[in-house]
């Protein structure tokens, strides 16, 4: 049987939940679907044309859908506004962690809760929600949360107003960023392996000598180093199905922020960092050249020798910057998983 002939079977075959009862007028039963805008950006990893159709099609069945593409940087954050303001139920983001972020920031300051399909690379945040990874195990996640309801509260973290779900990065990871976001292609085609191709060749390129230098202050302390890493949940970022730790003690709803400083990146301690990170028993923050910070409320990355440094929120590469202030946003955000 054609692959996408199984894939629209098995979106159709999900469990739809308990049926109207026939004495419910169709307009009764048509208002009783919540209302969804569903963001689809067309240029996500695993995102096509012929997907979203099924997906749309088969969300239909239990919300009143409507779906609009991306069509530039920002866009998201555009939108989102839009749907909060014409009182829409919830915000699907059918796209990677850039999308969602872009998402999450459009909905601050409303009751609108967002939701996630996985369409990126790693969907960082979808999985940390508990979602599954896998586009028709999502959609019927999705249509099974019809008949369960219970949007929920978690905090964000901010970085010069910019608002991030999951993590930020200063330094050697948002050059990484950098890199990758220039060859979107490569990205599809590689994950998570081009990543590493990335990392290894950015490390050799740029902060293997005179690599820009920060100060990071926090909790009535300096550190510096090379990098900055600060995230408001756990895992960092996933490799494969593999969980990626850096960090320790982060969660979505605990109110801080948990980040690590690299003070120095050199030939002899990157590549065990590097095994450490993909390790399931080793820890990166018991690295020498790596100080922990955990409950982290503020803090402040400055360039100490007057070079700008890289910044990146979500996986989404935001430019240069010669100060990162964090914190975390006092109101709580809507999601439903």
């Amino acid at each position: 049987m054609d692959s996408s002939l199984r894939q629209q079977r098995s979106l159709r075959e999900q469990p739809r939940g308990p049926r109207l009862s026939p004495s419910i007028p169709p307009p009764l039963a048509t208002a009783l679907k919540r209302r969804m805008l569903l963001i689809v950006n067309p240029y996500a990893t695993t995102v096509s044309e012929h997907l979203s159709k099924l997906v749309v099609s088969a969300l239909q069945s239990r919300y009143e859908v409507d779906s609009v593409l991306t069509e530039a940087r920002g866009h998201a954050t555009e939108l989102c506004r839009e749907a909060a303001h014409e009182g829409y139920d919830v915000v699907v983001v059918f796209g990677g962690d850039g999308t969602v972020n872009e998402a999450a920031n459009g909905l601050l300051g409303s009751s609108t809760p967002l939701c996630c399909l996985p369409g990126g690379s790693a969907n960082v945040f979808s999985r940390m929600l508990g979602i599954p990874a896998e586009i028709i195990d999502a959609t019927e996640h999705l249509l099974a949360l019809a008949d369960d309801w219970h949007p929920r509260k978690i905090k964000l973290g901010v970085v010069n107003g910019r608002c991030f779900t999951f993590s930020s990065g200063v330094g050697l990871d948002a050059s990484v960023v950098e890199r990758v976001d220039a060859h979107p292609r490569l990205k599809s085609r590689f994950g998570p392996y081009y990543f590493a191709w990335v990392a290894i060749g950015t490390f050799l390129r740029r902060y293997l000598t005179r690599p820009p230098r920060m100060q990071v202050q926090a909790q009535g302390r300096t550190l510096e180093g090379v990098t900055a890493i600060l995230q408001n949940g756990s895992p960092f970022t996933y490799f494969q199905d593999r969980p990626i730790e850096i960090a320790e003690g982060a969660s979505l709803d605990s109110g801080a922020l948990a980040g690590c400083v690299l003070r120095s990146a050199t030939p002899l301690s990157m590549p065990f960092i590097g095994w450490r990170a993909l390790s399931r028993r080793a820890r990166v923050v018991e690295h020498r050249q790596v100080t922990g910070l955990s409950q982290v409320s503020e803090l402040t990355v400055c360039s100490a020798d007057g070079r700008p440094l890289p910044l990146q929120v979500d996986g989404d590469y935001l430019g240069e910057v010669t100060e990162a202030r964090y914190s975390v946003l006092p109101a709580t955000f809507s999601v439903v998983a």
